[in-house]
């Protein structure tokens, strides 16, 4: 091996809801390669689920190419929440269900009756499978068989690990993620797993930075990696943004991509309201954390159109002028306005350009919500995939002047934490910058109107 190769390198799949991703970065936290494919769901039988034998293929024939470029000394997976494997000795005992299968609300009267009150568990009751408990409960409902001969239930991220070493763990942020099955003032199982009586398939909860193992000696002749290569835990993606902030003065962080989850350190959970889809996560760390969310990166493609032409000044201010804005929601599932219809009320956008000023606008608005519903005082720092809209933290700034809002130099914060946790907490060489408000003429106005037409379907104060 040559001399540029003898640095350990850190090699995180990323498995977000719409992307996989495969990240390589340094010794110093610097991205030296990056690869992605679409995360697919098999819509066959026996019921919606997502597609991990491709994603393993591919994991594998990808990190080969990477081992090329780096002695790659720790693997680590980060992934979306609401999401289990049931597992035996050899594998899945049955599909990976897609949470946004409706399937999970049927057949449910044990798990209505066994579920825990939200002042418990801090985790809202939400539609579809978003409530890893229901699947669960579905699950062991319509496939007895195949439940009984499982021997773990593992979180999506530690799914992942254990295929890789062998080792079966639990880890507290994929547990603390509105699944139900965690009571996170008291960090230990809720009732519904002792009532379901699903404790004996719960692995040892590890930190999510611990080693479980290294890589199987198999598949490290497959993909060439060493065979001494770490396999780490792993982490609920929107928690690995959170790492590098948890011992700092930052207030809240805004997690972008398909969902956009906003995260408070210092808001009382007893602040938290069920039926605005408020919750408490659980950060690395094992500490209940106050977050709110909606599908932002959803509802922005799906009022930007498919191909989304970036918009100019001009165009957020005509939108403002005019009084278009778009009323939520426009996705099927989460967030403080679940159930409704999204509809835009004003003259309607006439280009591309004016559709993804539109869409910026709504974020930015839906994120200033959900902010002031948590009551988030201090600064704010905004990670993930609307770090590379222009407007998007200059508007959030315009409207909320009296904190600091803060960019993220890393595009995704779920690779500098997943990072972290192979390197023991040290922080990358990274870092936030403040944000100038862009002052756009009438804006606070305009979040008046927008606030007023929300109030007009349904109260939410």
């Amino acid at each position: 091996m040559n001399g540029e190769m003898k640095a350990d390198a850190t090699l995180v799949l990323d498995i977000g809801k719409t992307n996989v991703k495969l990240v390589l970065l340094d010794a110093n936290g610097a991205t030296l390669a990056e690869r992605r494919t679409p995360n697919t769901i098999v819509n066959e039988a026996p019921y919606p689920h997502h597609d991990v034998e491709r994603i393993w293929e591919w994991m594998l024939d990808t990190a080969a190419g990477l081992a090329k470029l780096a002695r790659i000394g720790a693997i680590v997976p980060v992934t979306h929440g609401a999401t289990a494997a049931l597992v035996d000795e050899s594998g899945l005992v049955l599909p990976v269900l897609d949470y946004e299968s409706t399937l999970p609300e049927l057949n449910d009267a044990a798990y209505l009756d066994a579920r825990p009150d939200f002042a418990a568990t801090a985790s809202p009751a939400l539609p579809a499978g978003l409530n890893l408990g229901r699947q669960l409960a579905w699950i062991e409902h319509a496939y007895p068989d195949e439940f009984a001969r499982a021997r773990h239930i593992l979180m999506y991220p530690q799914y992942w690990a254990w295929r890789l070493c062998g080792v079966a763990a639990g880890e507290v942020t994929s547990l603390g993620c509105h699944t139900d099955l965690w009571q996170p003032v008291d960090q230990t199982y809720s009732t519904l797993v002792q009532r379901m009586g699903w404790q004996h398939l719960m692995p040892a909860i590890q930190p999510a930075w611990a080693t479980l193992g290294t890589l199987k000696r198999e598949l490290a002749e497959r993909s060439g990696l060493p065979s001494d290569c770490r396999i780490v835990c792993g982490i609920h993606d929107s928690n690995a943004s959170l790492l590098r902030y948890l011992e700092s003065d930052t207030g809240a962080v805004l997690s972008s991509g398909t969902w956009l989850i906003a995260a408070s350190f210092g808001t009382a959970l007893g602040d938290l309201r069920e039926r605005d889809d408020m919750l408490a996560n659980t950060n690395a760390l094992g500490q209940p954390v106050a977050c709110m969310r909606f599908m932002g990166g959803r509802e922005f493609g799906a009022i930007a159109g498919d191909a989304p032409q970036a918009c100019s000044i001009d165009e957020l201010q005509k939108l403002i002028d005019q009084g278009t804005v778009a009323i939520p929601c426009f996705a099927e599932a989460g967030g403080p306005f679940s159930g409704r219809t999204g509809a835009i009320a004003g003259p309607q956008p006439t280009s591309k350009e004016e559709r993804y000023a539109l869409a910026t606008l709504y974020c930015v608005l839906m994120s200033d919500y959900c902010l002031d519903a948590l009551n988030a005082k201090a600064a704010v720092v905004v990670e993930g995939s609307f770090t590379a809209n222009p407007y998007f933290a200059p508007l959030l700034a315009a409207l909320r002047p009296q904190q600091k809002i803060e960019l993220s130099d890393d595009a995704s914060g779920t690779t500098c934490g997943a990072w972290m946790l192979a390197h023991k907490g040290k922080s990358p060489e990274r870092g936030t910058t403040s944000t100038e408000a862009l002052p756009l003429q009438g804006l606070n106005a305009y979040r008046d109107q927008w606030r007023a037409k929300l109030n007009g379907n349904e109260s939410h104060t």
